[in-house]
């Protein structure tokens, strides 16, 4: 899915004083601060395929929670997951890298058409090969970490998707795809490692 806008239109959105470009670079309408109201397209006439396979993009939307535990203030990692419009498992939000964008667009854009969220795109954390259960036929799919900033009131697939924060571990519970569980899994590798790394850079000081 994508939004469809022409490149000129893209363009005077860019450089219009009326649109903000704070949510990760994508151009937002000054008055609509807390909504989306942009219209998902549908097709695939712009699909992009390598040797056959479909190429596919996604996000870890993350946010980290401030929380009360004694008399301290602790911060617990989340992440967002949507409902499956064909079933009733959870996943990730990810869709088809389109010929017109970059990879990065195109994680920008599935994760605010079917999330409804923006933020700052981080590294990517791999690419996995799977089998469509609908089509049959095989995927390319690349996963990226995204920190939330802004989560929207209203965005394209408010009304046939439901989203939920959960911990990580409800979020791997929940998800229906085996690849998207190795991407989170990965994620959270590259979210211990530096804690882990300043731990034992402490014991060897002591």
């Amino acid at each position: 899915m994508g939004l469809f806008l022409s490149r000129n239109i893209v363009s005077f959105i860019c450089s219009s004083p009326l649109f903000s470009k704070k949510n990760g670079g994508i151009p937002i309408p000054m008055q609509l601060e807390n909504m989306v109201s942009l219209v998902s397209r549908t097709g695939r006439h712009l699909q992009r395929y390598e040797k056959g396979c479909r190429q596919v993009v996604g996000c870890i939307p993350y946010r980290f929670r401030q929380t009360k535990q004694d008399s301290s203030s602790v911060e617990e990692l989340e992440v967002l997951v949507i409902s499956s419009q064909k079933g009733k498992g959870m996943l990730f939000p990810k869709g088809g890298w389109e010929l017109d964008e970059s990879i990065e667009e195109a994680a920008y854009r599935e994760t605010l058409e079917e999330a409804g969220v923006t933020g700052n795109l981080e590294s990517k954390l791999g690419k996995w090969r799977y089998k469509s259960k609908s089509h049959g036929s095989f995927h390319e799919a690349y996963m990226f970490p995204l920190h939330v900033s802004k989560q929207f009131e209203s965005w394209p697939e408010k009304t046939v998707r439901k989203r939920e924060w959960m911990s990580v571990a409800e979020a791997k519970e929940a998800c229906q795809n085996w690849w998207m569980k190795e991407a989170l899994d990965e994620f959270v590798r590259r979210q211990t490692q530096p804690q882990q790394k300043e731990e034992q850079d402490e014991a060897v000081c002591t």
